[in-house]
């Protein structure tokens, strides 16, 4: 159980001010919730998967064909400065 000089120290260090009323409705949810955590500690997921998501993610990717549009080309031609298939421009980072 959680004592009313436990959730005074959690009120000062959030910076929250309670009345004597509110600190005691306080100190009965913070028991609730570390009583409901103990109860999970009980329960044995020693077979149970790590899992980040609940269901698969996965990425959709279009294939890569390497080939530049017309357009495409016709914009890498007009750049003032290039090399192969790139534009080339000045560094912004030393």
């Amino acid at each position: 159980m959680i004592t009313k000089e436990n959730v005074k120290h959690i009120t000062k260090l959030a910076r929250i001010g309670l009345t004597s009323k509110e600190i005691g409705k306080m100190q009965k949810e913070l028991s609730a919730i570390f009583d409901y955590i103990g109860q999970l500690k009980e329960v044995d997921v020693s077979e149970v998967q790590p899992t980040t998501h609940s269901i698969i993610l996965e990425n959709v990717m279009r294939e890569d064909k390497g080939q530049a549009s017309k357009n495409a080309k016709r914009l890498i031609d007009a750049a003032p400065e290039r090399e192969k298939e790139f534009v080339k421009v000045k560094s912004i980072l030393s």
